[in-house]
């Protein structure tokens, strides 16, 4: 284990679906103190809402006590502490099944659960404040299937003091689990903004388990071991630096470029990144290769908190169909198109003959053809196409009629016509609805042992101020002659969702290569390379520290998340479409191209 001056986590979960072998390797190989299981996406809650209105013992992650179950007398013997959101809408039903398997084990654990972060039952003096969508205004819909608060890292601190061995919450801020964990080794205070940024970038970096060891790395040929990737280890020091690593003998890669990907996925404002216990600034951290497969990070810097916390509803907006076939041939992009139109003409006459509305939205991507990613930029002449159907209706029934009338297409239309997806069944369209609220109207409680304590929580800035954060300061292009390649000769990018709008990091893979990406790639540059899917506006922020530009393309995933009828509802293949994008760079760069790029993989 660890010396006292240095804290092992393990990051062993990323989502509700991860392996639960991470959590295996993580023991037998990666000798840590905490593991930490991230379990809930934006809509998880949403899922689980609904399976505990069915059934009073369920609304919580179960692959969490399956995953622990036979690894419990271990754990106890190490004195491994664990923290996890497994609770998701029910978290004491998930304290008392993972006490059931303890018992089972004849182990004894002293399991605590955070409480507060549930405002359902709170609605109506929510609906009285007027809230407002935050990023559309929209008032507040009626039959929210639920409604949590992102609460921070002091709660599980706090039952940590208490001598908890395992912390199940609710929802919390995904980085909070790691955060609280060094607030309790290290007595970190609510006034240690740098730290408590540090210590947020940690968790950060662990919640996607795999994918800041390799996963989904733009360099995706230079990573060995995809079938046993190993799980991130962050060995952390009093001060906030840490040193990323995974288990020895592992597949995956940890380098600074790797790290970088992970360490913008999915933030907006690199400068302003607001979290419940802190504001981080991370456009000054910086990565250095320790050793193979180590990476030190330092550099964040942390302000005041907000006074709120983020809170995300969810509520049922219909419901959606979903299918695909498989189309061969020369004209197998017209064929397939063709096909669909006539699907969704069918099943129009039909649902108005049985007394039905319109379709409230139809989604036809003929995957292959490149159209849905690349749009106007799109260059398959394909022969081989998946199309794919989406179809929103407020009525399920509507779609039931629908779902009949899919196969017979492959007798009725387009020779070459094959791959049924079979017979769907219409699924609830969820839809998120974020705002904010005070944290003063928010109680907060540990319960360990069915003893409840109330949690203070720290002050904060009396209002949201932003910082500016480090800026570059490029210097300009030699002159001489320039060359054309793809943005991805010079740089690597990651990309993700929150809600209804792209996240896009794009780093540069040297130092000087940044300044090609600050003059080329704009806001308007990238608003127009991408115009076939966003819809709004695009924002772009400096990340010097890692040589990185970080862009936000608002309305840009059809609704998001299960709102949308898309292919990739969650801005995963933005990262690759960007990196086709065309830079012109000096041609004595030429001998600075990573041999990689040339031949098939930069075409």
């Amino acid at each position: 284990m660890a010396n006292k001056d240095t804290l092992r986590i393990g990051g062993a979960s990323a989502f509700w679906g991860d392996s639960n072998k991470g959590v295996e390797q993580l023991i037998q190989r990666g000798d840590v103190d905490v593991l930490v299981f991230d379990y809930l996406a934006e809509l998880t809650l949403s899922i689980m809402a609904s399976a505990k209105s069915r059934n009073a013992e369920l609304g919580y992650a179960t692959d969490f006590v399956k995953a622990l179950g036979p690894h419990l007398k271990t754990l106890k013997q190490r004195g491994t502490t664990l923290l996890s959101n497994a609770g998701g809408m029910n978290p004491q039903a998930c304290a008392q099944a993972l006490r059931a398997a303890a018992d089972a084990a004849g182990v004894s654990l002293r399991i605590a659960v955070i409480e507060g972060d549930d405002l359902l039952p709170h609605r109506e003096e929510v609906s009285a404040a007027g809230v407002r969508e935050a990023f559309s205004g929209a008032p507040l819909p009626e039959g929210l299937t639920s409604m949590n608060a992102y609460l921070g890292a002091f709660p599980i601190a706090a039952a940590l003091r208490q001598g908890a061995e395992v912390v199940i919450t609710g929802r919390c801020a995904d980085s909070a689990l790691a955060l609280a964990a060094l607030v309790h080794r290290f007595d970190w205070k609510p006034g240690d903004y740098d730290r408590l940024a540090a210590g947020s970038l940690v968790g950060h970096i662990l919640e996607c388990t795999t994918q800041t060891t390799g996963g989904l790395f733009t360099d995706w040929w230079k990573v060995p071991g995809w079938e046993d990737m190993g799980y991130p280890i962050a060995e952390c020091e009093a001060d906030g630096t840490f040193v990323l690593s995974k288990p020895a003998g592992t597949g995956g890669l940890i380098t600074p470029l790797v790290v970088s990907e992970q360490m913008l996925y999915e933030v907006t404002e690199p400068a302003n990144y607001l979290l419940p216990d802190v504001t981080c600034d991370f456009t000054s951290v910086t990565l250095e290769q320790a050793d193979a497969n180590r990476v030190r990070v330092s550099g964040a810097r942390g302000r005041a908190p907000t006074p709120t916390y983020k809170v995300s509803g969810t509520w049922v907006d219909g419901h959606r169909l979903s299918t695909t076939l498989t189309f061969v041939g020369k004209d197998a992009v017209a064929m397939g198109q063709r096909a669909m139109d006539a699907i969704v003409a069918r099943a129009r006459r039909l649902m108005a003959e049985a007394g039905h509305g319109d379709f409230k939205r139809v989604c036809i991507e003929v995957l292959g053809s490149e159209q849905p990613s690349f749009g106007a930029h799109a260059r398959s002449d394909a022969r081989e196409v998946v199309v794919r159907l989406a179809l929103h209706h407020d009525n399920a029934k509507a779609l039931e009629l629908v779902a009949g009338e899919i196969a017979p297409m492959g007798i009725a239309g387009a020779p070459g016509t094959t791959g049924f997806s079979g017979r769907q069944k219409p699924q609830a369209v969820f839809r998120l609805f974020s705002f904010l609220w005070p944290k003063s109207r928010v109680p907060v409680s540990v319960v360990i042992d069915k003893e409840r304590n109330a949690v203070e929580i720290a002050s904060s800035a009396p209002e949201f101020v932003p910082g500016d954060g480090a800026r570059f300061s490029l210097a300009p292009l030699p002159a001489g002659e320039t060359v054309t390649v793809p943005l991805s000769a010079i740089a690597v990018a990651r990309s993700g969702d929150k809600g209804d709008r792209a996240h896009l990091a794009i780093i540069a893979r040297q130092p000087r290569f940044a300044s090609v990406i600050g003059t080329q790639l704009t806001e308007a540059a990238m608003r127009d390379w991408f115009d076939h899917l966003a819809k709004g506006r695009v924002h772009r922020y400096e990340v010097p520290g890692i040589h990185a530009y970080n862009y936000v393309l608002d309305e840009a995933l059809g609704g998001g998340g299960a709102a949308s009828l898309r292919n990739d509802p969650l801005g995963k293949t933005f990262s690759q479409i960007a990196l086709t994008h065309p830079v012109d760079i000096p041609k004595a760069w030429l001998p600075e191209i990573d041999p990689g790029f040339q031949g098939t993989i930069a075409s």
